[in-house]
């Protein structure tokens, strides 16, 4: 087995800072060895009222462990992954060991490109339906063996835009919640260069489902007018049989498959978790949808109505974190 090279790990290193998390506040630590690459789950900002449980920073690791594992087979590196390898050392999330070379496949490349080109859009889609065999692709990009998507159709709209709407109502009213979003958003206002809105900073139409967040100043529609626009769109749920650490990495894992593969199809989607934080809401989704087991995630998919112009994450913040904390290298 052949050790990563310098110009390897910087490729993961810029694969990584580029994945998806909760917050923008990529909550992921990441250790190089001659033989592996352990990823950490990184807790030095809790986000007490939106992520109660570490659940999403979980799920954002999985993303991480998706992008790390793209950028390698884009190196021609084949990988072996297992999580939670060590139980004295519960924040040590993956272990991804190096275990093969061959040549990365045409669409393993388009995947690693996609990496890069991903960003969450923020704005209703163009209303072009995603249908047909490219709906059913994406929806199969996160199976596996631990994971199932359930793909939302038209006679689940209905008892989905209830939920989605009576899940709104009572997070708007969360003060603890509102305080904290606002907390953050003016966080990284004040850091943002330039002037420039934070990355996650909700658009002036700020209205479901237009928005992965819910704030006191959210419009919620209607449950019909809701159910309407839902069904402009493609809606995957990622959901496990049992609600365990693993299974909410291998959740954040297969929502970064999709979310890949929709941008590599000329796509375009944001990520929905907040009503799932509520226990209700996340049961009356089960059995609403007639998911055998625990939803996880949701990812709403469309086609852009204007030019992808989200900012990037901050690289930079980001590589000076992974220094500061000896990562990889």
């Amino acid at each position: 087995m052949t050790a990563w090279t310098p110009s390897e790990l910087r490729a993961l290193e810029l694969a990584l800072g580029a994945a998806p998390s909760v917050q923008d506040t990529m909550p992921w630590v990441v250790e190089s060895h001659p033989d592996r690459v352990d990823l950490f789950e990184w807790t030095d900002r809790p986000l007490a009222h939106h992520d109660p449980t570490g659940r999403d920073r979980l799920i954002s690791c999985g993303a991480a462990l998706t992008n790390l594992r793209v950028a390698a087979r884009s190196l021609g590196r084949i990988t072996e992954v297992e999580l939670f390898p060590e139980a004295d050392r519960p924040a040590l999330v993956a272990r991804v060991t190096p275990s093969g070379e061959k040549s990365a496949t045409a669409r393993e490349s388009a995947l690693h490109r996609a990496v890069h080109r991903r960003r969450t859009y923020r704005h209703p889609f163009s209303g072009q339906v995603v249908a047909g065999e490219l709906a059913a692709d994406l929806a199969a990009a996160g199976h596996s063996e631990d994971v199932g998507v359930h793909r939302v159709m038209a006679t689940d709209l209905t008892p989905l835009a209830e939920v989605l709407t009576y899940a709104a109502t009572a997070l708007r009213g969360d003060r603890g919640l509102q305080r904290e979003l606002a907390m953050w958003m003016g966080t990284h206002a004040s850091s943002s260069t330039e002037g420039k809105a934070p990355p996650f900073a909700p658009p002036a139409d700020n209205t479901l489902p237009w928005m992965g967040l819910v704030r006191s100043s959210t419009r919620i529609p209607d449950s019909h007018v809701l159910a309407s626009r839902l069904a402009e769109e493609l809606l995957l749920v990622v959901h496990t049989g049992t609600d365990t650490a693993p299974d909410h990495v291998r959740a954040g894992a297969a929502l970064q498959r999709i979310w890949l593969s929709a941008v590599d199809a000329g796509l375009v989607g944001n990520v929905i978790t907040q009503p799932l934080h509520l226990t209700d809401v996340r049961t009356r989704l089960g059995e609403r949808l007639g998911i055998a087991g625990f939803p996880q995630v949701m990812v709403r998919i469309g086609y852009p109505a204007d030019e992808v112009t989200d900012a990037p994450k901050d690289l930079r913040g980001y590589l000076r974190r992974t220094e500061a904390k000896g990562t990889l290298r």
